[in-house]
């Protein structure tokens, strides 16, 4: 479907905590306005936007996806978004690009986690916001109570636009109090209702949620608080037009209802889209910068210059790439040039395609406001701006949570070296909150996530997508040795087998330096005693034995030597044989200056309500944590603490369980400091376990 005018389109995210329903909207979206010809459903694993293995596996939504809904002359773009919190990024991809963010709450279950976490991403970029009660036909399901807490979660402006017509199991229809008028559903039918008469002993509370609306309304415009005021209600028109003002400006957030697993309530929901939620026009300016980094925003302007921002990439095993935009500004047309303003070079478009989920249908060209697919992009990713290279700008995007929870990565076949950094760069592309890359003090190979599930997740891809077998460790942590005290050591190295033989010989001294300072080596010969060419191979035979580590095999860092005297042979001395003296002078010197083992501590700091603060300390606390403050805003407590790394590695897991998922943390490393006896000891014991079973 197209339309010609952007204010034929809707930019829907549907989102909400997990198992609300969301996916199972929208699949009765695409029922109820003819896009498939039956309700396909999440757990007959044939829903239009659940179309990965692992969603269809698991009956989760993984990433974020579109399909579109065509209604009285309008094109519903629904932007279907995980429920869980580790798919964070996602969450925010798809709201980024959307107009409008229909909440899915479970109408027996209320506000929950993610309820509120979404609420906040919408805050935050000032997107507007309608309330949806999903599973209205289940037991407990209670539509006034529910509404009288979102109210109280969210402010008064949470207002309901319908009333329900029956209630659990005999929920069958919808009151619509903006048109005043009734609509029965037949159940599991189509999804479209038949307008009849509101049932009699409903209208004094149908007067009493109308007025409510007319009043919030009429609060919201100043015009139309007088007319209220003059004449004590508002016309019809009136309430519509100020009702979708104020649902654009946030000032009033609607709450409609549905069971869309049995069809009722679909087509009031379309309606509802359609009627009074907001256009690309209404949205205003798309936030942006220029090529400076200046602020530019981007008007929504069909003439405009084009640009467009993807939002999302889709690696299909059988589609291939196909990367997701939402055009901003222009006219976007298949098979033109474009200019990618990160990359600094031309990207050549395809067919673009209108997307149901994976499945696209080639189109001549999208409008501003809409969204379409591109297969095969050469140069793009997630997060690109395409545009004219005349009028070059940075659409903004998402700021990227940083990874909570780390896995050494290897594979299980010595074959899979080689591919596993292609197939994991494949599914970071799908999947922008997954880093890699090789730790530089271990070697190891670490995946990234926001979770363990978030990682196993992309693990099971690798293995089914591209048949590369993995398996997840621990990250090992960095530990390093350090002395506590200066001392004396030498080295001497002799060797006589038959003709030229090998001799070197010298004295050094090491004394610890301050953390984070390394290694230091001051020549302090006077005199002959050792050739000038010989002592820098002293200092590196003593940086190799310092890399091999002294009670633990982790490197010895933050200490200076000097060498002090020695000893040569005209014809056997060496650079070799001074490497080797150097290596036994420093593992004598380190007999004698009380080695120990140093860890890195992080910076972290947890976002929490207050409710969970005492837990949260006291669980710091067992991890050896140090507190180092806390600050409270908006209704939330930031604690900062410095914990070890090694406490830390299943931190996500345990602040999800200790907190119903609804706090997050960020961790960075912050400097070193001395192990503690008895894990020193532990440590100790662990490594020489592994050397005796290796």
């Amino acid at each position: 479907m197209q339309v010609d005018t952007p204010d034929k389109i809707r930019n829907i995210a549907v989102v909400g905590h997990n198992d609300t329903g969301k996916t199972t909207l929208v699949s009765a979206a695409l029922f109820g306005s003819g896009v498939t010809t039956r309700l396909n459903k999440v757990e007959d694993g044939n829903a239009v936007t659940d179309f990965d293995a692992e969603e269809i596996g698991r009956s989760i939504s993984i990433g974020t996806a579109v399909a579109f809904a065509p209604w009285k002359q309008h094109k519903i773009n629904l932007i279907d978004c995980p429920g869980y919190g580790i798919f964070q990024s996602e969450i925010q991809s798809g709201m980024q690009v959307a107009d409008a963010a229909i909440i899915c709450i479970d109408a027996a279950s209320g506000v929950e986690v993610m309820t509120e976490r979404v609420w906040q991403i919408a805050k935050e970029r000032d997107l507007p916001v309608s309330f949806q009660l999903t599973k209205m036909d289940r037991e407990r399901a209670e539509f006034f109570s529910t509404a009288e807490s979102l109210q109280k979660k969210f402010g008064r402006g949470a207002l309901p636009v319908q009333l329900p017509l029956g209630k659990e199991g005999g929920f069958d229809g919808i009151v619509d109090l903006v048109h005043e008028k009734a609509y029965r559903f037949k159940k599991d039918g189509d999804g479209k209702g038949t307008e009849e008469a509101i049932p009699e002993e409903l209208l004094p509370i149908v007067e009493e949620w109308r007025t409510k609306l007319v009043e919030a309304v009429a609060e919201s415009d100043e015009d139309l608080m007088e007319k209220f005021f003059d004449e004590g209600t508002l016309a019809g028109d009136e309430l519509h037009r100020g009702l979708r003002a104020a649902i654009a400006n946030r000032e009033i957030f609607p709450i409609t209802m549905s069971s869309a697993v049995h069809g009722i309530g679909i087509s009031t929901t379309l309606d509802s889209i359609v009627d009074i939620l907001p256009s690309p026009l209404d949205r205003g300016d798309f936030p942006a910068t220029n090529v400076a980094g200046e602020p530019n925003d981007v008007a929504v302007d069909p003439a405009g210059p084009v640009a467009a921002l993807i939002f999302k990439t889709i690696n299909d095993p059988y589609s291939g790439r196909i990367s997701l935009l939402r055009v901003v500004s222009g006219k976007l047309e298949s098979d033109c040039t474009t200019w990618n303003v990160r990359a600094e070079e031309n990207e050549r478009l395809g067919h673009l395609q209108l997307m149901q989920g994976k499945t696209g249908k080639a189109t001549g060209a999208a409008i501003c406001g809409d969204i379409v697919g591109v297969a095969k992009l050469k140069i793009s990713n997630t997060g690109d701006t395409l545009c004219t290279r005349t009028a070059p700008v940075h659409v903004s995007w998402i700021d990227l949570p940083p990874p909570a929870m780390s896995f050494a990565v290897e594979p299980k076949s010595k074959g899979d070296d080689e591919r596993i950094g292609e197939a994991v760069q494949r599914v970071m592309d799908e999947d922008i909150a997954l880093k890699s890359g090789r730790d530089a003090q271990t070697g190891e190979y670490l995946l990234s996530g926001t979770g363990q599930l978030h990682v196993e997740i992309n693990v099971a891809k690798l293995r089914k997508r591209f048949k590369v077998d993995v398996i997840l460790h621990p990250p090992k942590v960095p530990y390093r040795e350090a002395i506590r005290r200066r001392a004396e050591g030498h080295g001497r190295h002799k060797k006589q087998s038959g003709g030229r033989g090998q001799f070197a010989d010298c004295s050094v001294t090491i004394e610890p330096l301050s953390r984070g300072e390394d290694f230091e080596f001051v020549d302090e010969i006077f005199g002959g005693s050792i050739p000038t060419n010989y002592r820098p191979a002293v200092a590196k035979g003593i940086k190799e034995a310092a890399a091999m580590g002294y009670s633990a095999n982790y490197p010895v860092v933050d200490f200076r030597v000097r060498l002090q005297d020695g000893q040569y042979h005209d014809v056997d001395s060496s650079e070799m044989a001074f490497k080797i003296a150097g290596s036994i002078a420093f593992k004598d010197a380190m007999t004698k200056a009380s080695p120990v083992l140093i860890e890195p501590m992080m910076k972290v700091e947890i976002v929490t309500s207050e409710e969970f603060t005492g837990d949260i300390m006291s669980d710091l606390s067992q991890r050896r944590g140090k507190p180092q403050g806390m600050d409270v805003q908006d209704g939330t407590q930031t604690i900062k603490a410095v914990v070890p790394m090694a406490e830390m590695l299943d931190y996500a897991t345990a602040l999800r369980s200790m907190t119903q998922g609804r706090a997050s943390f960020t961790m960075t490393y912050s400097h070193y400091e001395e192990l503690p006896k008895l894990v020193q000891d532990k440590v100790i014991r662990d490594y020489e376990r592994e050397k005796a079973e290796a």
